[in-house]
């Protein structure tokens, strides 16, 4: 192959350092890629693919694909790639390519990956985005999680029997969107495919050598500052590694200090509520299950926030409950107040509706992508924060004055910014117009310089005429000379002799002068000079407002927590909720319960309260039958709903509401086959419930619906009442337990089983019709009613007799009559003209008559007509 040219060596030395990535290559004002990532981005973006010659001989056959994206307009073309699974290496011109000699010099200057986007226009502005890690050794694991885009960071560590489920519970909770793997964890014990399908993250597979233990160690001291002794770090190796090998490879792909994280929070087992992914998909926490939106979540009820900063934390708190009834109460008692002082509440909201999200604005100017814009919205976000802080210091909750002392008005910030950048920066930093008037002595001169150098023109033309006393003279300009000064023939002996003639006319001469050439030079090279001059102001105004970070941090926080504390005391006031009792009494005693999500989404309808009482007296368990389509998983739903919202620190659904410290929540509801596992909806119950007995506490509570329904009768009646046992048995278990069920025998065991109790949903029949009252109350259900739910559902009258008539008979004893005899009676067999009879039937029940116009009524009639007309 022929010599390569200077450009495409550089190209691919840069991309054989980054083979994983895909190379944006800045290429003047654009972003070019060559070889397979120009194929790949070429397909992945809908571009135009072009070639470029590979080397310097002429009409070289050995052309490189290429294809490119203009600079200024790269974030979506990255976001995209990202949002695939791609990581992409930002390589930057490291110099002016006006003033550079030879090749301008370029670098990797920061590489993106799903779980290291910090550009609001990639994120979504209102949950975090985990990059995290794990490393297994000896059957535990450590686990780590930064969000590079606020700056929090997490540690973990989970141990003992089932240490597998452990991590994998933990690495739900945080929903990362990329995973480094080290040790042990690399194992299909820890992530299977299914797992990473769930999470839906990206997986890289670390190195031994970056989880060296010591490296780790100095990387974990050095960013946060503290020895391991004083993280609580010493006896958790695992911890050390994971967290080490996570903050070297996010420092390796931001090419930056990470200054804005310098707090690392370790939690162990025992601070919050355990939720495992079951769990969380089946209460519909953040997203429901069908659609997977936010609307029709709990977290859609309660994200009543008013900053992205809020938002983001209220998903936080409501993935990692609180366990502690002294910290729970204090948030409690904050939003109390809030509920109490409605002015005040308000007053609050309107103010915290103004502040910009500066966690993460802080992030981009820490990690040098910050431009004028993002520094316009961090001074617009800090204007209302003396009024904030003016508001909060009048509440008396103890929450609230901590936060009132955290908050920081950033004054000297705010001014700093607004005395520097314009209103209405422009979206680069390297094209000028972004220093405000006044900030900067040269940039004004400069600037003035640009407009045609009047003032420094006048200021010549004025001393020029001092010093030799032509009164007549002139300064002027044209394409050919430049700037000249013009004096009328007359007086041309008065001309100094420094004075250069460079042009006579019939009635003038024009001269230059040393010192105007040297303006009109400093005019023609003005917008290079002042652009140039503008980057560096900007950039050291950047670099002063990252050494803020800790200011910045705190009050970010701050205003968060107050946010997530004034949206609590909104939503209960909205939403008639009341203020829990939350105790170590393992007891939960709710009056008057609602489900928060069901009960927003009737239209028409009230929803109908229940109570609950579970743990009080030892009886632990409910087991509740009743029909399909009555309410009995809404109940039990909105049991495990309100628990979790009170150890959050939010005002309930209830009436009221005594809640005993639940340290996990385990739900069995629904039925899905997982074929791709080769597992049948049996074997996903009977997997579910066994993880379900293996981890569960006294102090948990289970929720468990329709266990055993997946095999034979007697088969699922009798793991039914055996898992009953289990929960009941104090010796074994006794945890907090809702069992709905259809096999009507397990009723029985309310006689049998100490701390068993019987509940139904209360259902009433009138002139055939059956009504779901959605009441429960105490004792079984004397019928399944499930014929008459069949006929709701729409089914074909013939099929709801026969089925009535083969019910009497099996609750007779009797055998059913094959249908496929003879002597069938007619009346009990299925055809095409029934269903189409019960459709004709149903149509016409639907019509009204009286408001019908004749077409509309021919038309009707018309249609009756074909449905009849295609019966046999």
């Amino acid at each position: 192959m022929s010599e390569l040219t200077p450009m495409m060596r550089q190209y691919l030395q840069i991309k054989e350092q980054n083979p994983d990535c895909i190379l944006f290559f800045r290429l003047g004002d654009f972003y070019e890629m060559f070889a397979d990532d120009a194929l790949v981005a070429a397909r992945e973006l809908d571009l135009t693919l072009t070639s470029r010659d590979r080397s310097k001989a002429k009409d070289d056959p050995d052309r490189i694909p290429m294809c490119g994206v203009p600079y200024h307009s790269c974030e979506g073309y990255i976001a995209r790639l990202v949002a695939r699974g791609y990581k992409v290496a930002i390589c930057e011109q490291l110099e002016d390519p006006a003033t550079a000699k030879g090749l301008v010099k370029r670098d990797i200057i920061r590489i993106v990956t799903p779980g290291t986007v910090t550009e609001s226009s990639m994120l979504d502005e209102r949950r975090n985005n985990y990059f995290a890690s794990a490393y297994g050794e000896g059957g535990a694991y450590g686990l780590a999680f930064c969000d590079v885009s606020t700056g929090v960071f997490y540690a973990t560590f989970v141990s003992g029997s089932q240490a597998d489920e452990k991590a994998v519970g933990e690495l739900a909770r945080f929903g990362p969107s990329e995973l480094l793997l080290g040790g042990t964890a690399d194992a299909a014990a820890l992530l299977p495919e299914s797992l990473q399908t769930r999470l839906n993250c990206c997986v890289d597979h670390g190195d031994a050598a970056l989880f060296d233990y010591e490296a780790c160690r100095a990387a974990v001291e050095g960013q946060f500052r503290q020895t391991l002794a004083q993280l609580e770090l010493e006896a958790a190796p695992a911890v050390v590694r994971a967290a080490g090998a996570l903050l070297t490879t996010l420092k390796q792909v931001q090419r930056s200090d990470l200054v804005h994280i310098r707090v690392l929070e370790y939690y162990l087992s025992g601070r919050f509520m355990e939720l495992d992914w079951t769990a969380r998909r089946n209460l519909e926490l953040t997203e429901t299950l069908r659609s997977k939106d936010k609307r029709g979540s709990l977290l859609g009820v309660l994200d009543k926030t008013c900053t992205t900063m809020g938002s983001r934390l209220l998903r936080s708190w409501m993935e990692k409950p609180l366990l502690s009834p002294a910290l729970i109460g204090k948030r409690l008692s904050a939003v109390e107040e809030l509920v109490q002082k409605t002015v005040a509440r308000k007053e609050l909201r309107e103010l915290l509706r103004d502040v910009s999200d500066l966690e993460r604005i802080l992030a981009r100017v820490v990690n040098g992508t910050a431009n004028g814009r993002d520094l316009v919205s961090l001074s617009n976000g800090c204007t209302r924060l003396p009024e904030i802080r003016a508001a909060v210091s009048g509440l008396s909750a103890s929450l609230s004055q901590t936060l009132c002392e955290q908050l920081d008005d950033l004054e000297n910030l705010k001014t700093r910014i607004d005395r520097a950048i314009v209103d209405d920066p422009p979206f680069t930093i390297r094209e000028g117009g972004i220093i405000r008037a006044g900030y900067s002595e040269e940039v004004d001169r400069l600037r003035d310089i640009m407009s045609g150098g009047k003032g420094a023109m006048a200021e010549i033309e004025a001393r020029e005429k001092e010093k030799t006393g032509i009164k007549s003279m002139r300064v002027g300009y044209n394409r050919v000379f430049g700037y000249y000064l013009e004096i009328s023939k007359g007086q041309t002996n008065l001309a100094p002799d420094y004075y250069i003639r460079k042009q006579t006319l019939t009635n003038c001469e024009r001269y230059i002068t040393p010192e105007l050439k040297e303006l009109e030079n400093t005019i023609l090279t003005a917008r290079e000079r002042i652009t140039s001059l503008e980057y560096e102001l900007f950039v050291q105004l950047r670099q002063w407002l990252a050494e803020q970070v800790e200011r910045v941090r705190l009050t970010a926080g701050a205003v968060a927590a107050l946010d997530v504390l004034c949206c609590f005391a909104h939503v209960a006031v909205e939403n008639r909720y009341c203020r829990p009792e939350v105790d170590l009494s393992g007891e939960i005693v709710i009056s008057e319960g609602r489900h928060p999500v069901v009960e927003q989404s009737l239209k028409d309808s009230l929803f109908v309260p229940n109570d609950t009482t579970l743990g009080v007296g030892g009886d632990n368990v409910a087991i509740i039958t009743g029909p399909n389509m009555a309410g009995k998983s809404t109940y039990m739903r909105q049991v495990a709903l309100i628990v979790l919202m009170a150890q959050i620190g939010s005002f309930v659904p209830a009436r009221s509401a005594r809640i005993g410290i639940v340290d996990r929540v385990f739900t069995r509801i629904g039925a899905s086959d997982d074929l791709a596992a080769g597992q049948s909806t049996f074997m996903v119950e009977m997997t579910e419930v066994a993880e379900i007995l293996r981890n569960a506490t006294p102090r948990s509570l289970l929720i468990l619906d329709e266990i055993g329904r997946g095999t034979s009768t007697f088969d699922g009646m009798a793991i039914a009442r055996a898992v009953l046992e289990y929960a009941a048995d104090r010796k074994k278990l006794g945890a907090k337990t809702l069992f709905a069920t259809h096999y009507h025998e397990l009723t029985a065991m309310e006689q049998e089983l100490p701390g068993v109790k019987n509940y139904n949903i209360a259902v009433k029949k009138r002139q055939g019709e059956v009504i779901f009252l959605r009441k429960i109350v105490p004792g079984a259900a004397d019928d399944s009613f499930g014929v008459d739910v069949a006929r709701l559902a729409g089914l074909p009258d013939s099929v709801i007799t026969r089925a009535r008539h083969l019910l009497r008979e099996l609750e007779r004893g009797a055998p059913a009559a094959p249908q496929a005899q003879a002597a069938a009676p007619a009346a009990d067999q299925v055809s095409l003209l029934d269903m189409a009879g019960d459709e004709i039937r149903r149509r016409l029940a639907a019509m009204n008559v009286e408001t019908m116009t004749p077409i509309e009524a021919l038309n009707a009639l018309f249609a009756l007509k074909q449905l009849a007309d295609k019966a046999p």
